[in-house]
């Protein structure tokens, strides 16, 4: 792969990560397309997830700032109950417990933990099936299709004002399963749990943030997963060297369409983004047909 093509293909990941076009299925087909072969799996398209994964943790630094900082203090109130567990236990006393999740960046960080669960055992189970699919036009135009459903569905639907503290612990669990269905190239990841989200009455900014966030855990994982098979892969440092230009790429210009999202998911313009996934979809089957 040449540093033109990491280039090129950085830049439509940066634009189609953040919105509801799936970035899988548009690196797929054009991959496809043009014949372009990375040389290391899913490597490539990984390290391009996580250069658009800075992009969200520079969006919402101040988010995910005070999200680490709770974590911190959650786990420093589960060591201090384990010590009241066990002073109680000992000195047959009653001292009272801390409670863990007391205010909405808590529950926001419990609710991203459990979606993460489901979404890392698919996205792990799936990884095979993940490859062998992104080496066809079939399934991309297929699930480009699913996704321009989803979207008309996120458009009609009346969402609530859900923020974290309204928001069910099995309501993150099946937007996480959502997340890992999503690693399907052509099925939108923002798009589909965007719609999940909105059909689960979360606020509409926060749906944008959630679905934001929830994806940092997971792309972080697929990268250092993807870092321990490196030895899989015949991958050399100048090849290395474009995967990470491509990432840069991919980062700078998720970050500019990030804000773009916003506005999208606030005033429920899906339409045009359902029709485009409808026909990209429909020219990628064709074209699977075509060139047989």
């Amino acid at each position: 792969m040449s540093i033109i093509q990491a280039i090129f293909l950085g830049f439509v990941q940066g634009i189609t990560e953040f919105l509801p076009v799936s970035s899988s299925g548009h690196l797929s087909i054009i991959k496809n397309l043009l014949d372009i072969n990375t040389d290391g799996g899913l490597l490539f398209d990984v390290l391009l997830h996580f250069g658009t994964m800075v992009a969200v943790i520079v969006a919402f630094r101040k988010d995910i700032g005070r999200m680490i900082a709770e974590t911190l203090r959650m786990i420093r109130d589960i060591i201090y109950n384990i010590g009241i567990m066990k002073h109680n236990h000992k000195e047959q006393d009653a001292k009272r417990y801390r409670k863990i999740v007391h205010n909405n960046y808590r529950k926001f960080v419990m609710l991203v933990i459990i979606s993460t669960i489901p979404t890392a055992i698919i996205g792990y189970s799936a990884r095979e099936l993940v490859s062998i699919a992104e080496q066809t036009l079939i399934v991309p135009g297929v699930c480009l299709i699913l996704t321009a459903g989803l979207l008309l569905v996120a458009d009609v639907v009346e969402s609530d004002k859900k923020i974290p503290k309204d928001i069910t612990y099995t309501n993150s669990f099946m937007i996480g399963v959502a997340q890992g269905l999503s690693t399907l190239p052509g099925l939108s990841r923002s798009g589909t749990t965007i719609a999940a989200c909105l059909i689960s009455g979360f606020d509409r900014r926060f749906a944008v943030k959630y679905s934001f966030i929830m994806s940092v855990p997971a792309i972080l994982g697929a990268v250092i997963l993807e870092c321990g098979d490196l030895g899989k892969y015949t991958v050399t440092m100048p090849q290395i060297f474009i995967y990470l230009l491509g990432s840069v790429i991919a980062g700078v210009t998720g970050f500019i369409c990030i804000k773009k999202m916003l506005v999208v998911v606030r005033k429920k313009k899906f339409k045009g983004f359902a029709v485009y996934c409808l026909i990209v979809g429909i020219i990628a089957i064709s074209g699977h047909f075509i060139s047989r």
